[in-house]
């Protein structure tokens, strides 16, 4: 795939993920209005913080997992190079997840004048990181052979998990009282999910690529 080709190929391929990135950014902040509402039912709102931690801890490994598998199935579709296929999928997950999940929030927090306060889990937990990062370049890898569309398949769990990833962070570091700023949370986790996460399924594999197409398609 030849330069131009290979920025044309990523032109469509981010226009036709857009619809599936605006879809999971309303479900997440569907899902976390519905557990901030039961929280403030049951009169339990003071741990909601600590509460979204937790739950953190579960959707930014899922997400890593899920990058992962996108990534490399994208950079596979193009390449058949296994050194390459996990360099390119570890990078592509551990670490735009990290900006998607916890850079974006952090930064958006400060701007909204929440306190927000840095929790980088490849640093302070990285148990949580690096097995499923390992676990879902390998699915990555095969994912094309099970079925044809993996990456649209993965980009969409992706895009939803991410997005609660997000909401999540800013909820535990920082900003409770997210659902009064639902607009501006909206605008945030948007950007949060379409740049680095496209990125990591799209750009970021398919940057890496040869000119040369080694995947004979069929």
């Amino acid at each position: 795939m030849n330069k131009d080709n290979k920025f044309k190929y990523i032109f469509v391929e981010l226009a036709h993920h857009l619809p599936y990135s605006i879809f999971g950014v309303c479900v997440g902040l569907v899902v976390m209005g519905f557990l901030t509402f039961f929280a403030i039912l049951m009169q339990a709102e003071h741990l909601l913080p600590q509460a979204s931690e937790e739950l953190f801890h579960v959707f930014h490994p899922a997400h890593v997992l899920l990058s992962a598998v996108a990534t490399t199935a994208m950079f596979w579709k193009h390449e058949r190079n296994w050194i390459k296929a996990m360099f390119v999928g570890f990078v592509g997950s551990v670490t735009i997840c990290g900006i998607s999940d916890i850079l974006f929030p952090y930064i958006g927090g400060l701007i909204l004048g929440a306190d927000m306060h840095v929790h980088i889990c490849i640093i302070e937990e990285p148990q949580l990181v690096y097995p499923f990062a390992i676990f879902g370049i390998l699915a990555g890898v095969f994912a094309d052979k099970a079925f044809e569309r993996s990456t649209e398949y993965s980009h969409s769990a992706h895009v939803f998990v991410s997005s609660m990833a997000s909401i999540l962070y800013l909820i535990s570091f920082g900003m409770v009282d997210w659902i009064h700023w639902v607009g501006s949370v909206f605008i945030i986790t948007i950007f949060a999910v379409m740049i680095p996460c496209c990125a990591s399924d799209i750009a970021f594999p398919l940057a890496c690529t040869c000119k040369k197409d080694n995947h004979k398609h069929g």
